[in-house]
């Protein structure tokens, strides 16, 4: 077990120590819910709460000290700094020992594609006989261990536990999303990254960041501002091309005149045939894959794992049996003449894109469904909107609409629509599938967009048991009983 004393704690965050430095600290936590005996409880001020107004809670529970901007009164040891968010992490990786030191981290940061990605480094890793860790907006586990995360990426205390943790159970290899969020507030601070790689950047966040140059700023930080062994960067896309430009650690350049691409991309019944092109060597692979931007998030995750040291030969022969990402381009309509997809596309490019990659299966006509989250970022409402219209029909309902008139949102994307596309707008998701399934022909595909994986809709401060997957076969199995029961035109019922 890793800990330090409080005095070592004072002296590496440059704190001013109150009482005694040799008091032993086990863990650190920003959570007063989380302390335990031995925890230094961190108070940070956030946007709806004070840290600081936690502090007797924490020390009814156990904690062994604080640490706090300004000094309390408190029957417990103190460290006093300026700004405890800023030393929040520091303190973390002291007391766990720096786990990013001894396993390597491989973070994943871009507006789509972090969550494949980061899926795909798990798997080659795991099947060429490592073991691999996954921290991210779906799960987080290790070595058949499920740990609790409650976002995309988890506060910097949380952060370095969880680090800890894997290296615990031997984790040789940890692939982690990293969040425009996450930098921005520090959560992966004193982490050494082995590989930090870039998918794209396109609107989205901006509720949070302001404007596109502040969010492009915070995703550059992780190549500039961070220890970091190997960069891997997309330079098909612009902002990759700068980040690619300014990065202060050797480059791996993924794109069409990078150092590593997919050429000679085909489908197959299976999935997608192509030959990988990389600095360690060339291969053909078939993958059980679709879509262009999947064979994208394929090598991107490939070239992560070379650059982690990966043998070639290893990495290719994983390559082949590449997992399905739940509500990534996560295909339920079983073998329904309808084909029926659900996919996490919540930003105008990952719209555009799953309506691509629909077409470029064959389908007879698209029907997409799309929406947008409530209190989030609403110039991007319109933009969904003109990006659902590269489908043949839109159809256009609530999202999470969260503390926002879910109508008001429906209102703004559809908006966007091209005047030329057929739209179908209804508020009701449940009712907009069942519309969506309604007029979808043999050969045609469904896209349920926005949601993905998520198990709840977010409405008026409640969490409502809503999963598209789920809904989503549900009512393409009532549509067929329906349409079996239905009587045959000419017929007579006796």
């Amino acid at each position: 077990m890793s800990g330090s004393d409080l005095q070592r704690l004072a002296d590496v965050s440059g704190a001013e120590l109150v009482g005694s430095g040799a008091t032993k600290i086990l863990d650190v936590t920003h959570d007063s819910r989380q302390v335990r005996p031995g925890s230094l409880f961190v108070a940070v001020r956030g946007s709806s709460s004070d840290g600081h107004d936690f502090i007797s809670q924490a020390v009814a529970i156990g904690a062994a000290a604080v640490c706090v901007d300004h000094s309390v009164s408190s029957p417990i040891p103190q460290l006093v700094v300026g700004d405890t968010r800023g030393v929040m992490a520091l303190l973390a990786a002291e007391v766990h020992g720096h786990p990013s030191r001894d396993i390597a981290v491989v973070g994943v940061t871009g507006t789509n594609g972090k969550t494949t990605v980061t899926h795909y480094v798990e798997s080659i890793v795991n099947r060429s006989g490592g073991s691999a860790g996954l921290i991210g907006t779906i799960q987080t586990r290790a070595a058949g261990k499920l740990f609790e995360s409650e976002r995309t990426t988890p506060e910097a205390t949380d952060f370095q536990r969880l680090l800890a943790s894997m290296r615990q159970l031997g984790v040789g290899v940890v692939a982690t999303e990293v969040s425009s969020h996450a930098l921005e507030l520090g959560r992966v601070r004193e982490t050494r990254f082995e590989v930090a790689a870039f998918t794209n950047l396109s609107q989205d966040h901006l509720d949070f960041h302001g404007d596109m140059e502040s969010y492009l700023s915070a995703k550059k930080s992780l190549f500039i501002d961070y220890e970091l062994g190997t960069a891997v960067i997309n330079i098909d896309d612009p902002a990759g091309r700068e980040i690619a430009a300014n990065a202060t650690s050797p480059v791996v350049s993924v794109g069409v005149e990078g150092d590593a691409w997919a050429r000679a991309v085909g489908l197959t019944t299976t999935g997608t045939r192509f030959e990988l092109v990389t600095p360690w060597g060339s291969a053909r692979v078939e993958a059980s894959i679709f879509g262009e931007f999947n064979v994208e998030n394929a090598v991107m995750a490939s070239v992560c794992c070379l650059a982690a040291d990966m043998p070639f030969d290893d990495v290719v022969e994983s390559l082949s049996a590449l997992p399905g990402v739940p509500g990534r381009f996560q295909m339920i309509s079983g073998d329904d003449p309808v084909t029926v997809i659900v996919d996490y596309a919540h930003t105008p490019e990952g719209v555009r894109l799953a309506v691509e990659t629909a077409r470029g299966l064959g389908s007879r006509k698209v029907i997409a469904l799309v929406g947008a989250g409530g209190d989030r970022d609403r110039e991007k409402r319109p933009m969904m909107g003109a990006a659902v219209s590269k489908a043949d029909v839109a159809v256009v309902t609530s999202d999470n609409p969260r503390s926002e008139d879910p109508g008001e949102i429906v209102r703004a994307v559809a908006s966007g629509v091209a005047r030329d596309v057929e739209t179908i707008i209804e508020v009701d998701r449940r009712a907009a599938i069942r519309a969506a399934l309604e007029i979808a022909g043999d050969g045609d595909t469904v896209l349920l967009l926005g949601r993905g994986h998520e198990p709840f809709q977010e409405v008026d401060g409640r969490l409502i048991p809503f999963d598209d997957r789920e809904v989503g076969r549900a009512e393409l199995a009532l549509l067929r009983r329906s349409a079996k029961n239905r009587p045959e035109v000419g017929s007579m019922e006796q």
